[in-house]
């Protein structure tokens, strides 16, 4: 089974990531602004990311769910972005709302780095 990283556990993000534990997935999760929402998510069986690049080191599917393009981009290209240390082929589906536009760029630039 693929192992499922989330990152972004607000509003949104925390009940769509209890929904794939439940589901029976292996999710890894991180969000350095809820680490309460992290906490839960561990008592429900998901794993707790150290930070953004453990989840990417730990990932076959990397999931977003943050508030807006800047968010979309530091949670992958940052100081501890995942993309740093995805594997390649790893698959990601940004679920935040974000324009179009930012939305190719992040893609061309995840393109590049396989």
């Amino acid at each position: 089974m693929k192992k499922i990283g989330f990152i972004g556990l607000g509003i949104m993000g925390k009940p769509m990531a209890k929904n794939l534990v439940k589901a029976g997935y292996d999710v890894v999760v991180a969000d350095k602004f809820a680490p309460q929402a992290v906490e839960e998510l561990v008592a429900c069986g998901a794993s707790a990311g150290a930070s953004n690049m453990d989840v990417g080191s730990q990932a076959d599917i990397v999931i977003t769910m943050v508030p807006n393009s800047p968010d979309v981009k530091e949670a992958l290209f940052g100081e501890d972005g995942a993309a740093k240390t995805m594997k390649k082929g790893t698959i990601v589906l940004d679920c935040s709302s974000i324009n179009p536009i930012a939305s190719r760029e992040i893609s061309a630039e995840l393109e590049k780095l396989g």
